[in-house]
């Protein structure tokens, strides 16, 4: 009997790695053993967390610059180590890290890079009792940003006032991956607890949860953009990663699990809208798989996998408009590895080199749909989008006049407890102070 063979315009679709010389070469990525991407880009600009000793810091490249770096500055502004990064969606010059010393820092690049290191951020957020794990930008609503922390809360931030508006509980372990969905009304965690949660920050609460993978090792979690389904990516009871997809209004039980491989690392999901084309890329094995996605079951379909000998340590990936459309480039994923970033470019090969309308939907335009204030006041939207042809305009870079404003930090129990012994200390200094000048007083009238 023939097989027969599904038809897909991404059946062929294949990965390629840039030549040596067309590396970001020379770089220190971090060693820590926390479970994030360790690099994010925007359309300008790379960063990339940086391996230092004492203090947090990440580098700033310019998206445009291959081969050796060399002696790069660093944004270089947190007490502690520097765990996630993210830029800001509406505007490549921004870009936000969040540290093991418990604060939240937003900082603004120059159009021309760093030529110096950068200390001073532009927002410094912090609320939050312990390190901060992640943090996700909202893709709608400009100057909104979750972070989640080791103290097991979420909190949403509006930005530009330097403010924690919402503060969300219900987790009772660390919290290691989040997302926001499409149009940013929902979040989702994966918890050490086993647990995803989906929440709705507006209320404070957590509406749904569920027990999703077996596995003690770390989960990832992620929105399949317009579609609205939840992606889960974990470990079975017997150590197998293994991915699940869920109806994120009914967490009960999933639509499609399915077990990929035996191996020990954490995969991480990436997924492109525009051609419902999902990557998972393995920490610490050189494969990259890649799926179509569709709606009907069972949902997910393998195309083929992208593999190399060369381990990954983390991944990213560039914004679609800074893709080369002539070439029917799809994707453009950021690898790092021990000294360098390596792209790997997935195409879909086509004879003609005119636009290819049907690979390049309209997309994410990279313009807000809300400002904090409509967000926060509960009103919703759509993420706006605009075509890729030929003699497109990007739009213009949404601009953030920041307040800086030190949102007061909640202290920890020793910091309170160290801060009551040096009070009563000073309070027992100011007593004996007055009890010699009484007496000297006294002396003096006497």
């Amino acid at each position: 009997m023939s097989k027969v063979v599904r038809s897909s315009k991404y059946r062929n679709v294949f990965g390629t790695p840039a030549k040596k010389e067309q590396f970001y070469d020379g770089l220190k990525p971090t060693r820590s053993a926390w479970d994030s991407n360790k690099v994010a880009a925007s359309s300008k600009f790379i960063a990339v967390i940086w391996d230092t000793a004492g203090g947090g810091a990440f580098a700033v490249i310019d998206a445009n610059s291959r081969g050796k770096v060399g002696q790069i500055p660093l944004v270089a502004g947190h007490s502690g180590e520097v765990l996630d990064i993210e830029f800001n969606p509406f505007n490549d010059n921004i870009v936000a890290s969040v540290s093991d010393d418990g604060y939240c820092k937003i900082w603004r690049i120059p159009d021309s890079g760093l030529n110096e290191n950068l200390t001073t951020p532009v927002q410094s957020l912090s609320g939050h009792k312990r390190k901060v794990g992640t943090l996700n930008f909202n893709p709608i609503a400009n100057n909104v940003l979750a972070t989640t922390s080791t103290d097991f809360t979420v909190k949403i931030w509006d930005v530009e006032a330097g403010q924690s508006v919402l503060d969300v509980g219900g987790h009772s372990d660390i919290i290691q991956s989040s997302t926001w969905n499409w149009n940013g009304e929902i979040y989702a965690t994966a918890s050490k607890d086993k647990k995803v949660r989906v929440i709705d920050p507006r209320t404070n609460s957590v509406v749904q949860e569920v027990e999703a993978h077996a596995g003690v090792k770390g989960m990832r979690v992620a929105f399949l953009g317009a579609r609205e389904k939840l992606f889960s990516m974990g470990f079975s009871k017997t150590s197998e990663r293994q991915f699940s997809l869920w109806e994120p209004r009914k967490l009960d039980t999933p639509i499609r699990t399915e077990n990929i491989d035996t191996a020990a690392g954490i995969i991480m999901p990436f997924y492109d809208n525009d051609n419902s084309v999902l990557y998972l890329a393995g920490k610490g094995d050189g494969n990259i798989r890649y799926y179509e996605c569709v709606d009907e079951s069972p949902y997910i379909h393998f195309l083929t996998e992208f593999k190399s000998a060369t381990p990954q340590r983390g991944m990213g990936w560039f914004p679609k408009k800074a893709l080369d459309l002539q070439s029917c480039e799809i994707a453009r994923l950021l690898k790092v590895t021990g000294t360098a970033i390596e792209p790997i470019s997935f195409f879909v090969p086509r004879k003609s080199d005119i636009f290819q309308d049907d690979l390049y939907p309209p997309t994410f335009s990279g313009e807000p749909t809300l400002n904090s204030k409509q967000w926060f006041d509960g009103k919703k939207g759509e993420p706006k989008t605009m075509t890729l042809s030929p003699g497109f305009v990007a739009p213009k870079a949404t601009e953030s006049d920041f307040k800086v404003v030190e949102s007061k930090k909640e202290k920890s129990q020793k910091e309170l407890q160290d801060e009551n012994e040096k009070q009563a200390k000073r309070i027992a200094y100011l007593e004996a102070e007055l009890l010699k000048r009484d007496a000297k007083i006294k002396e003096l009238s006497g």
